[in-house]
Order: C-alpha cells, then sequence, then structure tokens
C-alpha cells in the first residue's frame, strides 16, 4: 500500500488520477474508469469527480493508495 498525501479537504478522483500519472488529461477519466477496477473504501466506483479524503484507501485495479493529509 502506498501513502498519498492531499492538501486540502479532498481531491477528486480525475485529478487523483492525473496526480498518479494514470491519465494525462481531464478527458481520459470517463475511458479509464470502463477499463479499470476502482474501489474507494471497499465500494466500486463509478464518478470521476468522487471525493477522496484523508483516511480513505483506494484501489486501482491490484494497486492500493492509503489517503492522508498534510502535516
Amino acid at each position: 500500500m502506498k501513502d498519498v498525501t492531499i492538501y486540502g479537504d479532498y481531491i477528486q478522483l480525475d485529478q487523483f488520477l492525473k496526480k498518479m500519472d494514470y491519465i494525462s488529461s481531464g478527458g481520459e477519466t470517463a475511458a479509464f474508469l470502463e477499463s479499470h477496477t476502482i474501489t474507494l473504501n471497499g465500494s466500486r466506483v463509478h464518478e470521476k469527480r468522487k471525493k477522496i479524503r484523508k483516511g480513505d484507501t483506494l484501489v486501482i485495479d491490484s494497486s492500493e493508495f492509503a489517503i492522508t493529509g498534510e502535516a
């Protein structure tokens, strides 16, 4: 599991995907969601602007990310 620090209250899923270099632009988000399995705290995610908050666990295919906040 990889720790990822966010700044502010949340990060949207499309922004997270860009930050982690899964996609290069927001226009690729819908196609990425269709072709990959993404879960947030155990629930499947289909919304490209889903809010991800500190303490959440995000899984993209088999990669796990623990979301932490700024210190």
